[in-house]
């Protein structure tokens, strides 16, 4: 049980902007049965084939004889491809909850077909990686230096022999940037991006921003804080360095802003505060990290939390710091916000 926690607080620190921590769990085997791919409703064109070549947000370029079929993928990014039609062989990273439920960061895909090399932070099952001839893998990054997400430290040279790897960056740009390069990537493996699906889903995003670039100017004193809890502590982010929040900033949307010097300990991406010290910031609007590694709102016991002003006035809201870049994924995050400050009362 110990053991649990001190796993968990370690992810926990590379948390409340989806930050970058050095990657020092244990190399662990953790599969699902079935290897196969799932399908999409969005078809890929077929068009894609004969040699592949791309660079990406490292500035590495790789290049292959064919169009890759074996994909493997951090589950985020898995969950994008899979709305472009792009199906994958395995994942890594939260696939599945406690009671096996997909977690939310496996969007529409049918995990049951998919083999889940690790389902937590540090696992990363070589062998059965090597068992599917992969093609490629294709993760995020979080840091300037390029680290894979979620490949851990202690097996990446082995990983990194078995196949070559593309890597999408979502640190330190707006999220209509990774967007347009998650889109880019798939368009490259054969997605039908000119299909009628794929533009609806770009018009309801951007229909989705102007809402909330209006929203943030009728209401710009409504302060916003994008926050994630832990057991022992609550981490309030910065807007810089997120994809999400430097996107919705670049709206008019008035976060709450710790200190460079209060976000040093978070590598510059959050402040981190015990229980007792949670009402250091005003807030009127409270950002929750949705993710499966973090303490949820509903499960918060804390007094402190419940006598914050937005938390009383009931605006809390759920926050993606790792959104799945698809731009159906992501419409709901803007629009989630954009409805949060229309409704929302200055409480704080």
């Amino acid at each position: 049980m110990s053991h649990a926690r001190a796993t968990h607080l370690t992810r926990r620190g590379i948390l409340a902007a989806g930050g970058v921590l050095g990657l020092g769990a244990v190399l662990a085997a953790c599969g699902d049965d079935d290897a196969k791919s799932g399908g999409s409703d969005t078809k890929a064109t077929g068009k894609a084939s004969g040699p592949w070549t791309f660079k990406d947000d490292r500035g590495t370029t790789v290049k292959l004889d064919k169009v890759p079929a074996n994909i493997v993928a951090f589950t985020g990014v898995a969950a994008a491809l899979f709305d472009y039609g792009i199906p994958v062989k395995g994942v890594f990273g939260p696939t599945k909850t406690q009671d096996g439920k997909p977690d939310v960061q496996a969007g529409d895909m049918d995990i049951t077909k998919v083999k889940v090399l690790g389902n937590v932070w540090g696992q990363f099952n070589v062998e059965q990686y090597a068992a599917l001839a992969p093609e490629v893998l294709i993760t995020t990054t979080f840091d300037s230096a390029g680290t894979l997400w979620y490949v851990p430290e202690e097996s990446k040279d082995k990983i990194a022999q078995l196949a070559p790897s593309v890597a999408i960056s979502a640190y330190d740009r707006k999220l209509d940037v990774s967007l347009a390069r998650m889109l880019e990537l798939a368009k490259s493996l054969g997605a039908d991006v000119a299909s009628a699906k794929v533009a609806d889903a770009k018009k309801r995003f951007e229909d989705a921003s102007a809402r909330l670039r209006a929203a943030a100017k009728a209401k710009p004193n409504i302060k916003v804080m994008a926050g994630s809890a832990s057991q022992d502590l609550f981490y309030v982010s910065g807007s810089n360095l997120s994809l999400d929040l430097e996107y919705f900033k670049a709206l008019g949307v008035n976060f709450v802003e710790p200190s460079e010097k209060a976000k040093a300990v978070g590598g510059g991406w959050y402040e981190s505060l015990s229980w007792e010290n949670v009402d250091k910031y005003g807030a009127d609007i409270i950002m929750m990290d949705d993710r499966s590694s973090t303490i949820q709102p509903a499960d918060i016991t804390e007094g402190t939390w419940k006598k914050l002003p937005a938390v009383k006035a009931g605006q809390v809201i759920a926050r993606s710091p790792e959104p799945i870049l698809s731009y159906d994924k992501c419409v709901a995050l803007v629009e989630d916000l954009a409805e949060a400050l229309e409704k929302a009362k200055k409480v704080a």
